[in-house]
């Protein structure tokens, strides 16, 4: 049989405190052997319940109320949890979404790479240490037999993905689903992933079904697109047919949504006024690392780094994990101080202030952080959220901290009933405006933005994006943007600073980055964008990505 999945009508309910909640409502697809397949869509649109049914991994609340799952010939519908893990490995292999979660911190790769083995083959077979590194060659790690001995903490984001991917093939499976196995991951790190779980399912001749919200991943790496909103199959097709002429305005949305397909016209110069607010000047920043043995060692986190940063000007510094983005704004902040170089904001060198010196300060240099989940206390309402900044510089008090709370939320486009939320009754666009509408509550001029949309499905990112060019436009507010995503930068950014291993590759205009990049490793970040693979013609071209064809 070339049919490896068979999903018919299938509707899932979640059953809870006495309400039922349909979270998949008569979605039918097919896989074929040897075919990649990506379902597509925002938080919430019942793609990774879809993949928990056909692993068998449904919570306990969930029950699949009609329809029939064939997974190679067998229905799986509603069978046993013997028959079920008879699957899982053998013939349906999983690599989840973010590998720090995924992976047992106290145990080293070799061992846990052993287990899945050990439940697919038997614990006793003689060949399971040399399958172990033959795994872990295959999935393009170098030196197998370190890493096989090595921690998850001690491996790099994309590391640790290929290790996952090294579990999920050790049962030989016929099929792999990856829940969004790229969204934690750099560009080109993602990039790299991905050919290579293109190029395990060509060799190996297995089915591959991908879970992402990114249209540009689905664009270049899947035959088929399933798109879904709200638990129902609002679009299907081949991939080149559905993203070219996408008919339902749902899926239209979803590529207008996306960075890479947006159609932004990259950002003109802004002439500097008056004196930079924020200004680096030949900074270096060095860690001292763990001494073990012999004379004592030290990481250059930074070196000789130059940027001057003006009103209403938005400075996106680009870069992989360890590249010193980070380091960059905690400097910025005071968090850090340089081991050289000069810091300056507004006039004013930061090196050597206290903690007393400094405070004045951050009410004109806010953050907002990475993860709207984590950068908010889960125990303080929304309204205590947003004023905690005036309450703890002491800027208002009674009613004026009711009406700043009020006038924030409608800065950021929130309502203002939401003051009596609590985070969790919030989506995660929503909790990162709130996380702006704090930063912006002491009337900073300079906000600190690390990574702000890249925990966000692409709708959402759009919606962010737009607002903080909005809020620019409408304060005159500076922005240092730090991200490793060049199509999230060309929507922000004026000029453009490369940083790998610490040092400036390349600095300039977001014209001349974008455009005519000169540096390789620039080329590469512009090469790595999702979404290369397909011509979208009933969309605005996007120049700037043309330069890495």
């Amino acid at each position: 049989m070339s049919l490896l999945l068979d999903v018919r009508d299938l509707s899932i309910s979640y059953h809870s405190a006495g309400r039922i909640t349909e979270a998949v409502r008569g979605v039918s697809f097919t896989l074929e052997r040897g075919e990649i397949l990506a379902i597509v869509g925002e938080s919430g649109s019942g793609k990774t319940t879809v993949a928990s049914s056909l692993l068998g991994l449904l919570p306990a609340s969930a029950k699949i109320s009609s329809g029939q799952l064939h997974v190679a010939g067998q229905d799986v519908t509603h069978a046993s949890e013997k028959s079920k893990r008879q699957l899982r490995g053998r013939v349906i292999g999983l690599v989840p979404q973010d590998p720090m979660v995924s992976l047992n911190p106290t145990l080293s790769i070799g061992k846990q790479i052993g287990e899945s083995l050990a439940l697919a083959h038997g614990s006793r077979y003689p060949a399971l240490d040399a399958d172990v590194l033959e795994l872990l060659g295959q999935v393009g790690l170098d030196n197998p037999l370190l890493r096989a001995r090595q921690y998850p903490h001690e491996l790099s984001g994309g590391m640790r993905q290929r290790v996952l991917i090294a579990i999920a093939l050790a049962g030989n499976p016929q099929l792999i689903i990856a829940d969004e196995p790229t969204s934690a991951l750099d560009v080109t790190v993602q990039k790299r992933i991905l050919d290579h779980l293109e190029q395990l399912v060509k060799a190996r001749g297995i089915s591959l079904l991908i879970i992402t919200h990114d249209l540009g991943v689905a664009a270049d790496r899947a035959d088929r697109v399933l798109v879904m909103k709200s638990g129902e199959l609002v679009e299907q097709g081949p991939a080149a047919e559905v993203l070219q002429a996408p008919q339902h305005p749902y899926t239209q949305a979803l590529l207008a949504a996306a960075p890479a397909f947006s159609g932004t016209q990259v950002k003109a110069p802004i002439a500097p006024n008056g004196q930079p607010l924020l200004r680096f000047v030949d900074v270096s920043k060095s860690f001292a690392l763990p001494r073990h043995s012999g004379p004592a060692q030290s990481f250059q986190a930074l070196q000789g780094l130059n940027l001057e940063l003006y009103a209403g000007q938005t400075l996106a510094i680009v870069g992989e994990s360890g590249s010193g983005k980070s380091t960059s704004l905690r400097i910025a902040l005071g968090l850090e101080q340089p081991s050289s170089g000069e810091v300056a904001f507004a006039g004013q060198r930061l090196n050597g202030l206290s903690w007393k010196a400094f405070r004045p300060l951050r009410q004109r240099i806010q953050l907002v952080q990475q993860n709207p989940f984590a950068a908010l206390d889960p125990r303080l309402s929304i309204y205590e959220s947003v004023i905690e900044p005036l309450v703890s510089f002491a800027r208002l008090k009674g009613r004026a901290l009711e009406q700043a709370a009020q006038e924030l939320m409608e800065q950021v486009q929130l309502p203002v009933s939401f003051l009596d939320r609590l985070p969790h009754e919030l989506s995660g666009g929503q909790r990162q405006r709130v996380a702006i509408a704090r930063a912006l509550a002491l009337k900073p001029d300079v906000l600190l933005l690390d990574e702000p949309v890249s925990a966000l499905d692409v709708t959402v990112q759009g919606q962010i994006l737009d607002l903080l060019a909005h809020l620019q436009e409408q304060l005159g507010i500076a922005y240092v943007l730090v991200s490793h995503d060049l199509a999230v930068v060309a929507r922000l950014a004026h000029q453009v600073l490369v940083l790998r291993n610490g040092q400036v590759l390349e600095h300039g205009s977001a014209t001349q980055v974008l455009h005519h990049p000169q540096h390789p490793y620039t080329r590469e970040l512009l090469g790595a964008i999702p979404g290369r693979r397909v011509e979208l013609p009933n969309l605005k071209p996007v120049p700037w990505l043309a330069v890495a064809c």
